[in-house]
């Protein structure tokens, strides 16, 4: 049986715990959205963006930060070896294109006229649609 002063310091330490883990980093890019990467060793690539990872505020594009793995069989008909697949790059690393122009911009949030939240290009005011 736990004591009173056990059981309160078990639960400080779950509430820290929980708090890190849902601590998620905002982000104007998701999934399906082209982008470019400003730097790093692939400065200037662009891709597409196949997954975010808001915990980590990093995202995985398509033909960027490409990294060799070791990967083992794990079927018979599968085969093993050395892959090389895209590894994420952090957000602050990365910038949407305006959909006019192809450029790398910045985003502003503008609520429509019926109410929903858009994503709207710095540069020429153009609204920037949600790919999923």
């Amino acid at each position: 049986m736990h004591t009173l002063k056990q059981r309160k310091r078990e639960g400080e330490r779950n509430s820290r715990r929980h708090a890190r883990n849902v601590e998620r980093v905002k982000t104007k890019i998701t999934k399906g959205d082209t982008v470019r990467v400003m730097r790093g060793d692939d400065k200037g690539k662009e891709g597409k963006v196949i997954r975010v990872f808001l915990k980590k505020g990093r995202a995985t594009v398509d033909g960027v930060n490409i990294v060799k793995r070791h990967r083992k069989a794990r079927r018979p008909e599968e085969q093993g070896g050395i892959i090389e697949m895209p590894a994420p790059v952090h957000l602050s690393n990365l910038m949407l294109l305006d959909p006019k122009t192809g450029e790398p911009t910045r985003v502003r949030a503008r609520i429509d006229s019926d109410g929903t939240k858009e994503r709207v290009s710095a540069k020429s005011g153009d609204a920037i649609p949600r790919s999923f």
